[in-house]
């Protein structure tokens, strides 16, 4: 023991010693006092409530809700400090039994299929055969007409029949125009007895996670910047967005006018009928 030194002067070259073996909540909490923010602070820039920014910096995940919960709050934390999320992510796995695995594909492509399914592209092609028929009988009947020699009865006939054969053409035509065209910005059909959730990521890159109303996990990962999403159920979607200020949401087919912050964490759950937060 050198004299003159207390063992309080010596915690410096332990702390030294140990900065590689840092856990999650700490390094956070050391990079927050680096940048000299109060838990305050963080809590009123991340949304992250202060009892659970406490419970983190004390490596305490329960009060999260979860993994899924858990890695959005280090994300979001890591960025208000100004430290790379990725490692402590990947550290979070590696102590509490490694990243669930991946969800398999089907379950979103088949909510990709549903939205072309319900374009209707059958009920043009119907019109179409329903016009094209009530021309062939005007033309039929008018023929026949001519060769009976009866062409009083047929033209005095052949008037409404002619109205009723142009009136459906324009809107036909009309409806070839208000065919929905394929949009990023907007889902165009979507079915009212379900709730079709669109996420973009068109301001940057953010986490998110989707449940059905079952709790069953639709996806967990990272949307990069120009990707989409498209979930689709019953009856509910839960959502959860790493960082909320880069999403663009689409409801029902509708936009959600939301002004979420960049970096915030959002929760939010949407079902069938006008887009509200649930």
């Amino acid at each position: 023991m050198s004299i003159g030194n207390s063992p309080e002067d010596e915690r410096p070259f332990e702390d030294d010693r140990e900065e590689s073996r840092l856990s999650v909540g700490r390094a956070l909490q050391k990079a927050r006092i680096a940048a000299g923010l109060t838990v305050d602070d963080v809590s009123n820039a991340t949304r992250v409530r202060i009892a659970i920014v406490h419970a983190i910096e004390a490596d305490n995940f329960a009060p999260c809700g979860g993994d899924v919960y858990a890695r959005g709050h280090i994300r979001t934390l890591a960025r208000a400090v100004h430290l790379d999320p990725e490692p402590l992510i990947e550290r979070y796995d590696a102590e509490h039994g490694g990243r669930p695995a991946p969800t398999p594909a089907a379950p979103l492509f088949e909510a990709e299929r549903i939205r072309p399914e319900r374009r209707g592209p059958n009920w043009t092609a119907a019109m179409v055969a329903a016009i094209v028929a009530v021309v062939g009988f005007v033309g039929f009947t008018v023929v026949k007409g001519d060769d009976n020699g009866t062409k009083d009865p047929v033209a005095g006939g052949s008037t409404p029949s002619t109205a009723t054969t142009d009136s459906p053409t324009p809107k036909n035509s009309t409806g070839g125009d208000r065919k929905p065209v394929p949009s990023d910005s907007a889902i165009a059909a979507a079915p009212q007895d379900k709730v079709t959730v669109q996420v973009s990521a068109t301001d940057g890159r953010s986490w998110i996670s989707a449940r059905d109303h079952n709790g069953r996990l639709l996806f967990d990962g990272l949307l990069k910047h120009g990707q989409s999403k498209t979930f689709q159920d019953s009856s509910k979607i839960n959502l959860v967005l790493g960082d909320a200020g880069a999403i663009t949401l689409y409801v029902n087919g509708k936009k959600i006018e939301d002004d979420f912050q960049p970096g915030a964490v959002e929760r939010l759950t949407y079902t069938k009928g006008d887009p509200q937060v649930g």
